[in-house]
């Protein structure tokens, strides 16, 4: 008995006679397709459809990763793969994990850890075609540029203005989506950066249409507080390594400090805060809403919209809220914490734009928010790396997927309770210093105020 695979519009085709296709064993996933008359899945089902047949001694003629385009531009892939990175004890007992869970699963570690060398030796060990998918186009340059030093083969780019295939291929998360069903069968191994991203309902395509039989996935914190990571786990493999910041700092990041500073609000924000937020609570209360889970949060949104008092509290909640978040002894603190480190190189993180620019008007600060163009964006930060910028202040953009090895002073003036959040922010000023300095992280609170509870969650 042969069964033959193939891959087709984002699945894998089974094709079997009739006689066979009775006395084949449960394949995951597969189902049977009344249109073509045989049995189909999800592409990303592929490894373990493969590995089903092996163990059950059924002979395979697999088309799935053999179309001739495909094979045409492996042509001397694995010799042109090569790097000079000395994988620190750490990166090879990840590389070695992921390698013992079948080239599948994903790999835990703070920002400035060496996930991307990890990567590009697992690109070279296995050598095969390989697709790293990026949720940012600055780390789709970055990981452009790093693969173009350490390999002798042209790397590909989907995403910023190109659409490029190569064996070896770089792409945004946006750009994959699009694509994903036109090369599925193109690339035998897939690198998710950021991978949590995948936990995004329209992402998840990315990995469900390719049939790529190793994944790997990197990130800094996998958990979701909406269980996606879950999801994450069966399109990739689950966490089969994660180290956190406190595991390496001193040896092989920059040991840190993190001090939390608390201000108290002006008279007349006290007095705001306090209507405002008493608004929020005592309809809350009335109603029964509890907060023990993002879905009553969500109830409240859904009655506001028919309920008047619903609505006001809402809104007198998101008053309450950017009042703590901006209030204006903050950036009093900010100006003394700037005038301390007036030697060292600081990132400013706050919730709001237009404290941002608040900020870059008064501190003189170049600033990034979402409304920073690209080219900008890029300018500044590469400005910021060179030493012509000592400090840069931003809105959530630079929270994940940038490079900024020279920071080691980070302000967060205002910010979410995801741990997350709070991990990359302090990952920014994590990557080891020439002279071995402590970075800082410091939280700039306001007391007496929902923000404290925010900032005991986030960490």
């Amino acid at each position: 008995m042969t069964v033959r695979l193939s891959y087709e519009d984002g699945t894998i085709r089974v094709d079997a006679d009739a006689d066979s296709a009775e006395s084949l064993p449960p394949l995951p996933g597969v189902e049977a397709d009344p249109r073509s008359e045989t049995s189909r899945a999800p592409a990303y089902r592929y490894a373990a459809i493969r590995r089903a047949l092996a163990v059950a001694g059924v002979r395979v003629d697999d088309r799935v990763l053999d179309a001739s385009d495909r094979a045409a531009e492996a042509v001397g892939l694995a010799d042109g793969l090569s790097t000079d990175y000395d994988l620190r004890e750490y990166q090879r007992e990840a590389l070695d994990a992921w390698r013992d869970a079948g080239d599948r699963g994903v790999l835990e570690l703070p920002t400035g850890a060496g996930k991307t060398v990890i990567a590009i030796r697992a690109i070279v060990d296995l050598g095969v075609p390989t697709m790293v998918v990026v949720p940012t186009v600055d780390l789709l340059d970055q990981w452009q540029r790093e693969l173009e030093a350490e390999f002798d083969v042209p790397i590909g780019r989907f995403g910023g203005g190109e659409q490029r295939r190569e064996a070896v291929t770089v792409s945004t998360y946006d750009s994959a989506y699009l694509k994903a069903d036109d090369v599925g069968d193109a690339f035998e191994f897939v690198v998710f950066d950021e991978v949590h991203h995948l936990g995004g309902e329209g992402y998840r395509d990315v990995a469900r249409l390719l049939a790529a039989p190793a994944r790997l996935g990197l990130t800094a914190t996998f958990e979701r507080p909406d269980d996606a990571h879950e999801a994450v786990a069966e399109l990739i493999g689950d966490r089969v390594y994660g180290l956190d910041a406190d595991d390496l700092a001193g040896e092989h990041l920059a040991p840190y400090d993190i001090r939390r500073i608390e201000v108290d609000l002006t008279p007349e924000e006290r007095e705001r805060y306090d209507e405002k937020q008493g608004t929020f609570v005592e309809y809350v209360r009335d109603a029964g809403i509890t907060f023990t889970s993002g879905s009553d949060y969500q109830e409240l949104v859904k009655r506001s919209g028919n309920d008047p008092a619903a609505r006001e509290a809402l809104l007198a909640k998101q008053d309450a809220r950017e009042i703590m978040m901006n209030a204006t002894r903050k950036v009093e603190r900010l100006a003394a914490i700037l005038d301390r480190h007036r030697n060292d190189r600081v990132i400013v993180f706050t919730a709001h734009t237009d404290l941002v620019y608040r900020l870059s008007e008064r501190f003189l600060l170049p600033a990034i928010t979402a409304e920073t163009s690209a080219a900008e964006r890029r300018e500044t930060l590469e400005r910021f790396r060179d030493g012509t910028y000592g400090r840069v202040v931003a809105a959530n953009v630079l929270d994940e997927g940038v490079d900024v090895p020279a920071a080691n002073v980070a302000v967060v003036l205002s910010g979410s309770g995801s741990e997350r959040e709070f991990t990359q922010r302090l990952g920014r000023v994590l990557r080891p210093k020439d002279d071995g300095g402590r970075a800082i992280l410091y939280e700039v609170v306001s007391a007496e105020t929902a923000e404290e509870r925010v900032a005991s969650r986030r960490r």
